[in-house]
């Protein structure tokens, strides 16, 4: 059985996040969405949040599973018995950002990167991106689930109330 890994914080989880998930969900026989957690950073959504958010968003994939992880990703990868990463890049940056972390899990646990070109439609978007743009007013309609959406809503509506 193929399995393979698409690792990410997912604060939230865009549809550029669920592009790539798609796009290896028919590559591979399982994949595991894993949320990683940096116990240093805050994000607008709990780990808990996040997990059900994205198993949500990905509900009609029947071979994806919706995990977390602290650590070193390559002891969770170990621990699964998976071999595979999925990593979605949007630029030269991104790519510029992964090679080292794939070349060095390679060497910590013979782990492949399988890096996937994400859609150009949302080669501008990040987590980080859609959260300003929505704490500011703007339309991120475009880069979100409506289930995803509404959170995002709903966690805005409550700070700008708090």
């Amino acid at each position: 059985m193929s399995k393979a890994v698409v690792p990410g914080s997912y604060d939230p989880f865009t549809l550029g996040h669920r592009y790539v998930v798609r796009r290896a969900a028919s590559r591979f026989d399982e994949v595991v969405v894993t949320v990683v957690v940096n116990p240093n950073k805050q994000g607008m959504f709990g780990i808990a949040e996040r997990l059900e958010l994205i198993a949500g968003d990905c509900a009609d994939l029947p071979n994806v599973r919706v995990d977390q992880w602290t650590g070193l990703l390559v002891d969770y990868l170990v621990r699964e018995s998976i071999t595979t990463i999925v990593k979605g890049l949007r630029s030269e940056t991104d790519f510029a950002y992964e090679v080292p972390m794939a070349q060095m899990n390679r060497d910590l646990a013979d782990v492949e990167t399988m890096f996937m070109l994400t859609d150009p439609k949302f080669s501008h978007v990040s987590s980080s991106l859609v959260k300003e743009v929505a704490k500011l007013g703007g339309d991120v309609t475009p880069f979100l689930s409506s289930h995803i959406f509404d959170r995002v809503q709903a966690k805005l509506t409550g700070e700008r109330t708090a």
